[in-house]
């Protein structure tokens, strides 16, 4: 999920060094959701990932 922020972002970046403004400011939406559903996913894998049960 991080590849596909990351993804989003480089898509981003280069519309707005075209002048494609709605498209680059969509993108940057989405790169900047999925950076956070990461963040929450990886969090939450910290937390209980960390719990082996024997």
């Amino acid at each position: 999920m991080l590849r596909w922020s990351v993804i989003f972002l480089i898509v981003a970046i280069v519309a707005a060094i075209f002048g494609f403004g709605g498209i680059a400011q969509s993108a940057a939406g989405i790169a900047k959701i999925l950076f956070y559903i990461f963040i929450v996913i990886f969090l939450i894998s910290l937390i209980f990932g960390g719990t082996k049960k024997v």
